[in-house]
């Protein structure tokens, strides 16, 4: 538990701005007779979300009392709030939300596709499943997207069945497994995704070395760094970074650059 000293106000407004937001047929309630004030009373709120109503009074009067994150997940489900409104009620709470399921989703934001292509360096757009959503010309002449039909066009799938892709990494041994770490973390993060359990169960299938390291259980590999490609038969390196283009989505934007040095060189 802790106190709300600073965000009381804040906290008490925002639970009475979304309480009276909501009719009683909005959570399944009779509407009743005629009422006072618009919204939910609070006593029909207090009983949705399983606590008493003085309680419930005091902490949308801003009182120095201490909450949960169950009673906030119960809240949040009674009131209503969507995702960011979630985040913000427990921010406000001074509680850090439960872990939401990721979604892997599958559209590319215009905007996110038109900076894409504006960019001089090789870029792609993932999702928590590692479909490649798209991609900038300069990507496509090192790692080949283009080649393979847009339901195989999955980043990890690619790395342990594409000839193009094990042949464009250096070292690819070495490399492969750091990224199959770095993808672990996001199926933890889609676990419920139907999906990203399918791709990984066709894999086991399909390569011994996914088989071999997937059972390893390694989440240790940074999702930068640097990273060798083979360009014309000689190793280059690029430093690699991936940047949130959409949190709610959790799409990221992986960009290359080849590293400074061996680009003056070149």
């Amino acid at each position: 538990m802790r106190t709300l000293e600073r965000t009381r106000p804040d906290l008490a407004a925002f639970l009475r701005t979304h309480r009276e937001r909501l009719s009683p047929a909005d959570v399944g309630l009779p509407s009743g007779t005629r009422r006072r004030t618009p919204g939910l009373r609070r006593e029909e709120v207090a009983a949705l979300a399983g606590v008493g109503l003085t309680w419930y009074t005091w902490l949308e009067q801003g009182r120095d009392i201490g909450v949960s994150t169950t009673f906030l997940d119960n809240l949040a489900r009674v009131l209503k709030l969507d995702a960011i409104e979630r985040r913000h009620l427990f921010m406000l709470a001074h509680e850090r939300p439960p872990s939401e399921p990721g979604t892997t989703w599958c559209v590319l934001p215009p905007l996110v596709r038109r900076l894409m292509h504006d960019l001089p360096h090789p870029a792609f757009v993932l999702n928590l499943r590692w479909d490649v959503l798209g991609f900038n010309q300069a990507a496509d002449d090192i790692f080949h997207f283009s080649q393979h039909v847009p339901a195989r066009r999955n980043l990890l799938w690619l790395l342990f069945t594409s000839p193009i892709l094990h042949e464009r990494l250096a070292a690819w041994e070495e490399q492969a497994p750091l990224m199959l770490s770095s993808f672990r973390r996001d199926f933890t993060r889609a676990r419920q995704d139907a999906g990203i359990h399918a791709l990984v169960d066709e894999l086991e299938k399909v390569s011994p070395e996914f088989n071999r390291w997937w059972r390893q259980h390694d989440v240790h590999a940074p999702c930068n760094g640097v990273r060798r490609l083979l360009i014309d038969s000689e190793p280059v390196a690029f430093e690699h970074t991936s940047l949130i283009v959409d949190e709610d989505r959790h799409l990221r934007l992986v960009v290359y650059a080849q590293q400074q040095d061996e680009a003056a060189q070149g």
